[in-house]
């Protein structure tokens, strides 16, 4: 066998077991909510579907601008339904909640408002870019 068809075959094999390596890590995902509350209720229905079919997955929503209001206390959906409820469902199931300080701030917010599921970051723009740059999270926006 030459040389070529060797290193040929050595490089095909290695990216065979990086790949399979790589299948046993979980999907990380980042959400952006940042739209109010239509785009809450469709983000929470998308993540409780994607959990469905990837029980494995890692996510993490980053709420900004009009998108921490469905983490404040007493928020209601369209139909006067509790977000808290939906909230507290996929705590349980390890998605993190982040909301952004300086929305926080901007907007004279109280964190004690947010709903206790919901962890306070320096900047939702910058947590979103330091997930998807330096954690490899895959990012959707709802």
């Amino acid at each position: 066998m030459n040389l070529s068809r060797l290193l040929r075959r050595l490089a095909l094999s290695l990216l065979f077991v990086a790949g399979t390596a790589l299948a046993d890590e979980p999907v990380k995902v980042v959400y952006q909510f940042s739209e109010g509350f239509a785009q809450a209720s469709r983000g929470l229905r998308n993540i409780a579907n994607h959990l469905e079919t990837d029980p494995g997955a890692k996510i993490v929503v980053v709420a900004l601008g009009p998108g921490i209001d469905f983490l404040l206390d007493g928020a209601k959906d369209k139909n006067g339904l509790d977000y808290q409820i939906p909230i507290s469902d996929l705590a349980l199931r390890d998605v993190e909640f982040r909301v952004c300080n300086v929305t926080l701030r901007s907007r004279r917010i109280d964190p004690a408002r947010l709903d206790p599921d919901a962890k306070v970051v320096p900047s939702g723009v910058a947590e979103i870019a330091r997930l998807q740059y330096r954690e490899h999270f895959a990012y959707i926006k709802p």
